[in-house]
């Protein structure tokens, strides 16, 4: 197909939008909440019936406790590096909650839960798979549509195969929200967590209060040091979300622990403010400081690299009457990970919407054909990029 056909590839799509929506309605139908392995399993299942009846070789990726992982891939007989398509197939939305939030397209947007975060996002990775068999589009290389089974909670169980099928291709389309507008996200935050507890001396607090070494105390010394850390100029935030000690309000306590939420623009940063607080120490020295915990998810820096891939992706936008801007976030994804293994990797490539996680969870219907094409056109378009070392990536990271 050729590439000043692009018009008439949103046309394609603009066609097909009344099966999409069925399409969606059946995808959000499908509840597949993290924790819920019979339901990320029945739509993985569906998925894999869908990609293969539209041409592609499917591998579903068993798990005996979370949901069943999918790969997804069309012309994986080409010697080219392919290309990987990211999405994730859970949701934060616990079994039942369609009967109080029903599927339902009104005034131009498409509401249910999942619909934004992301099962749109998986719709036009199926749109993209049906006009490259319906259109006879030849992408010149291998697509690998890769949906993971528990992004919501961490990756705990795809993390090793993420990173084994992602390290062999030539850069990542994350299918994650973009932001307001439709921006796609070049950079994300880094995000972790910390559990700090401090151990004292227990005591009578009337009989014996001196003989104690209180460790709410000492807790509360330490959460104002943590809270310093935070430098909004560096993009890094540190947020002391819970607390809890003692045992009893005349008991000088011998136990206090604080949970600590973190955000990084940069691995170094990370690195520093992981260093920092594994120094914190009490100043009681009957005392003792335990830290857990560390970085979950990397950033996503805006390297070189990412900003190439944004310029391609826009460009291609461009020739579909997209005018396709850029941001970030301070949430994580996926596609954090394969940026920081060093592929080009670009994010927020999903349908326009709003409230992920949320009651008005919604997207904009007339941007599935939009974004549909876009997506079919960058696979179709995208040459080698230079994948880089993470420590090469972070030397040119702006």
């Amino acid at each position: 197909m050729a590439l000043e056909d692009s018009a008439n590839l949103v046309e394609y799509f603009r066609s097909q939008l009344e099966p999409s929506l069925a399409l969606l309605k059946k995808l959000v139908e499908l509840e597949s909440y993290s924790f819920d392995k019979p339901g990320v399993d029945g739509l993985t299942g569906f998925l894999a019936d869908e990609f293969s009846v539209r041409g592609a070789s499917v591998e579903v990726m068993e798990h005996p406790v979370r949901g069943n992982a999918l790969k997804a891939t069309w012309n994986d007989a080409s010697a080219e590096p392919p290309v990987l398509v990211l999405g994730h197939l859970d949701t934060v939305w616990p079994p039942g909650t369609l009967r109080s939030r029903p599927f339902k397209v009104e005034e131009g947007k498409a509401y249910g839960p999942g619909v934004f975060d992301m099962k749109s996002g998986i719709l036009i990775c199926l749109l993209a798979c049906q006009a490259f068999q319906e259109r006879r589009i030849d992408p010149g290389k291998g697509v690998i549509f890769l949906f993971t089974a528990d992004e919501e909670i961490g990756t705990e169980t795809g993390l090793s195969r993420l990173k084994l099928v992602a390290t062999s291709c030539r850069a990542v389309l994350c299918l994650e929200p973009p932001l307001p507008g439709g921006k796609v996200k070049t950079f994300r935050k880094g995000v972790g967590e910390f559990r700090i507890r401090v151990t004292g001396v227990a005591a009578h607090a009337g009989a014996d209060h001196e003989k104690g070494a209180n460790a709410i105390l000492e807790l509360s010394k330490l959460v104002l040091q943590l809270q310093a850390l935070t430098d909004y100029q560096r993009g890094v935030t540190v947020n002391v979300g819970k607390i809890r000690g003692g045992s009893a309000v005349n008991v000088v306590p011998a136990d206090a622990e604080a949970e600590v939420d973190f955000r990084v623009s940069t691995v170094s940063d990370g690195d520093r403010l992981e260093q920092r607080v594994r120094d914190l120490r009490a100043s009681d020295p009957r005392c003792a400081v335990l830290v857990e915990g560390g970085l979950r998810r990397p950033p996503l820096e805006r390297t070189p690299a990412v900003v190439e891939l944004y310029q391609k992706a826009r460009g291609v936008a461009f020739s579909l009457g997209l005018d396709l801007g850029e941001g970030g976030t301070g949430g994580a994804s996926d596609g954090s990970f394969t940026a920081a293994w060093g592929i080009p990797t670009l994010d927020g490539l999903g349908v326009e919407g709003d409230g992920a996680h949320a009651l008005h969870e919604h997207i904009l219907v007339d941007d599935i054909p939009r974004r549909a094409a876009l997506l079919a056109r960058l696979t179709q378009t995208l040459p080698p990029i230079q994948t880089v070392t993470l420590a090469d990536a972070r030397k040119g990271t702006t």
